[in-house]
């Protein structure tokens, strides 16, 4: 891909996955761009108007009797993962803010003991009886 000189390519594309069907004839590429859906749609338009000359290269490096016509799908799974991960990272952050270290290092709430655990607590027997 480094040979393509389209400038709708965007330079952090990746193909992530590529479904050869079994007659190989046709081939599915899924394609994963770091950047928002436009730059997804213009990636993929540029890749299709190169179509020709990918799979001239690819005739030219894998020696099959015929060279599969290419279809460019976008793949978003890496901006899942990548949306995901942010959104773990925010719990961790937003629960790391609720818990306070006390001396002996152990993690207390901020927001002070729980109902239930003053519930089950067992008063001190009297010494007078």
């Amino acid at each position: 891909m480094r040979e393509i000189k389209d400038p709708r390519i965007h330079p952090m594309t990746s193909i992530t996955r590529a479904e050869v069907a079994p007659d190989l004839k046709t081939c599915r590429v899924h394609v994963s761009v770091l950047g928002n859906e436009e730059a997804l749609q213009t990636t993929i338009r540029g890749l299709r108007a190169a179509e020709g000359f990918i799979r001239h290269e690819l005739a030219r490096t894998v020696n099959l009797r015929n060279t599969p016509q290419l279809t460019f799908v976008g793949d978003v799974s890496i901006a899942y993962g990548v949306n995901m991960a942010k959104k773990i990272d925010e719990v961790i952050a937003s629960d790391n803010a609720r818990h306070v270290p006390d001396e002996d290092g152990i993690a207390e709430s901020a927001q002070g003991p729980d109902e239930d655990d003053t519930a089950d607590s067992v008063p001190e027997p009297d010494d007078e009886a």
